[in-house]
């Protein structure tokens, strides 16, 4: 974990979800990156792995952060419908694999968020890859 401010994962906004999930993910904090997400979510990663269960994501934000992962976004559009949202968010990402190799994919992220009792929302199902993987990532 990094030294900097703790990230707030107590999102009331769902198109300010993403940048919940970038700032959490840039500070390497991990417990607030699992945050995000509804205990029974599902996540489609970079790579085009299926995450669905909490070990599964924790291992791969782990592994992000441990390759200095850096995410950036770009919100295209999100829609809600009562206490469910459509997310669609550019990315751009730098990180360096363990041997040393600098890598910089980009994607579209396509998200389902849900909103809890208490009026936060969360990740239920995120789609790294959008409808499309990235040209640029390899599954190393």
């Amino acid at each position: 974990m990094s030294s900097q401010e703790p990230v707030d994962s107590q999102v009331t906004d769902p198109a300010r979800l993403p940048f919940a999930y970038a700032d959490a993910l840039n500070a390497g904090d991990a417990e607030a990156v699992l945050a995000l997400f509804h205990q029974d979510a599902s996540m489609r990663t970079f790579s085009g792995d299926v995450l669905t269960d909490q070990e599964a994501l924790r291992a791969e934000t782990v592994n992000s952060i441990a390759v200095q992962a850096h995410l950036t976004n770009k919100l295209r559009f999100t829609q809600v419908g009562g206490d469910t949202a459509l997310i669609v968010v550019d990315w751009d990402l730098e990180a360096t694999l363990p041997d040393g190799t600098r890598i910089s994919p980009t994607g579209t992220t396509t998200a389902v968020a849900r909103q809890s009792a208490d009026g936060t929302w969360r990740f239920a199902v995120l789609n790294c890859q959008g409808t499309a993987a990235s040209p640029g990532w390899s599954n190393n």
